[in-house]
């Protein structure tokens, strides 16, 4: 989905993506180690969502949901007075393209199954492990 995401979000704000070290990337860069080592729990990057209001409101809310906490796609759904949008709440939990910063990870099956996340599925049981409460060992080193 990244190409169809990266065309989404170029064409929302009118411009072409430029690559060339910023102050905001290397911002997102620390913030992004800290929380792999286990060093930060809320993220203070500025976003700018590139969705239609709809996403930005599935977004907005994924933000909400606290480190290491989960909900189900209906919780999410009873939040924003959508129950019966679950699926257009997938759709755009889907088409987030600022996972771990706006954490779609969090959100599981009402019977608590690890299901739908465009990094996968083992991907999405290591950041939930990450954030779980246990005292193992990080999962990643930077250092």
């Amino acid at each position: 989905m990244r190409l169809s995401i990266d065309q989404r979000i170029q064409s929302n704000i009118g411009g072409k993506y430029h690559y060339q070290n910023e102050a905001i990337i290397e911002m997102a860069i620390t913030q992004l180690e800290e929380y792999f080592v286990r060093k930060r729990t809320q993220f203070s990057i500025p976003i700018l969502f590139a969705g239609t209001e709809f996403q930005q409101r599935v977004w907005s809310e994924l933000r909400t949901i606290e480190y290491g906490q989960t909900i189900s796609y209906l919780e999410l759904a009873n939040r924003l007075n959508s129950k019966l949008a679950i699926r257009a709440i997938a759709a755009a939990n889907g088409a987030n393209a600022l996972s771990i910063l706006v954490p779609c990870h969090r959100i599981i099956g009402s019977d608590g199954s690890l299901i739908g996340y465009a990094g996968g599925l083992s991907a999405k049981k290591k950041l939930l492990e990450l954030e779980s409460t246990s005292t193992q060992g990080v999962l990643f080193d930077y250092q």
